[in-house]
């Protein structure tokens, strides 16, 4: 490894005490902590999700899976050089579509439920239209945006005609897609961008990083709002609470969190009962009482958000979740695997 020059260094002490000086103001905030004022309120009732269908038709590692707005067509792609839409309500194939490159490491469905999208160690985003075929009868390709320096870790469309994205270049990009060209470019961390997650009223962002670090942004023009301190690894996976005012994250770290943004805070510690596996993704139950991660040990553990208590494990994968996604409507959750399976709990 090269030693870092006298400047370099220099300038890697100031930022660290900088960060710890910002963690210290951050902490003189805290008049409370959440478990505290929390401590009287009723447990709520054991998680008892089952799977309702096992979704099989992948026949290697399932890496992404992402619902559509409808609440009953997710989409997941796969190291088998697939994605298959799925209607969650039966269990059957909607459609199968071949990839250029098997390495997709993310999905998209648009809320329309018109496009998904995919990308991975292509080191391109590729936006498929669900609703027409090219000449071999697939979902028609309408766009493969190029110009990554890195794998793309995350993708989401802001609407029909706009998609955001992350990458392992440290970079978030929006894209028009009638134009094929970027509308906003930013150096976002100081490591790969994993994961993203859109606020309710579509406005803001916010990103996860192998820096450790989370950050809040606006839709509009990709400007940072505030960062986020607290895991102490790669941050895999974040999302927004419906309120809109706070957001979850998952991590290497064999931690989940909760932090609120009006505070600045971290307002939540979740851990598992044995933390020996790291979590890979999390979503938030409708309310944003119930906090589900996905976990290298082959489970989902839920916790109560507001009283840090572990709920339950939803056991059923044969090895491990690498991605979870609630339904908008709040009333399934879909989950994927390096089992070859996508589930659909109840």
């Amino acid at each position: 490894m090269v030693k870092d020059d006298a400047e370099t260094a220099a300038l890697k002490t100031e930022l660290n005490e900088l960060i710890e000086k910002t963690k210290e103001e951050s902490k003189k905030q805290a008049d409370c902590k959440l478990t505290e004022k929390c401590g009287d309120m009723g447990a709520v009732p054991k998680c008892h999700l089952t799977t309702k269908k096992t979704l099989k038709g992948h026949i290697n590692k399932v890496n992404s899976v992402h619902f559509a707005g409808d609440s009953r067509y997710c989409v997941s792609g796969s190291l088998d050089g697939k994605l298959i839409i799925w209607d969650t309500w039966t269990g059957n194939k909607v459609q199968v579509i071949p990839l250029r490159s098997s390495w997709v490491m993310s999905v998209a469905y648009s809320t329309s439920g018109n496009f998904v999208a995919c990308g991975g160690m292509d080191n391109m985003c590729t936006i498929y239209d669900v609703n027409n075929r090219d000449a071999s009868g697939n979902a028609k390709i309408v766009r493969e945006l190029a110009g990554y320096e890195g794998f793309l870790s995350s993708c989401r469309f802001l609407d029909d005609r706009h998609i955001l994205t992350g990458s392992g270049d440290m970079k978030l990009c929006v894209w028009d897609l009638e134009a094929g060209k970027k509308t906003s470019e930013v150096t976002a961390h100081g490591g790969d961008v994993v994961s993203l997650s859109l606020s309710p009223d579509g406005n803001q962002f916010v990103t996860g990083s192998v820096d450790r670090t989370c950050k809040l942004w606006d839709v509009r023009d990709c400007k940072q709002i505030q960062t986020f301190f607290g895991h102490t690894s790669d941050v895999n996976s974040v999302i927004f609470h419906p309120s809109g005012y706070a957001f979850a994250t998952a991590s290497e770290d064999k931690s989940a969190r909760l932090f609120d943004i009006r505070s600045d805070q971290q307002i939540g510690h979740y851990d598992p009962p044995n933390k020996t596996s790291g979590f890979t993704s999390c979503a938030l139950s409708l309310s944003g009482r119930m906090l589900l991660c996905g976990s290298d040990d082959n489970n989902i553990h839920v916790w109560d958000t507001m009283t840090a208590q572990h709920n339950s494990s939803l056991g059923g994968h044969d090895n491990r979740v690498t991605s979870i996604c609630m339904a908008p409507n709040g009333m399934a959750l879909a989950s994927s695997s390096w089992d070859q399976a996508v589930r659909v709990w109840v």
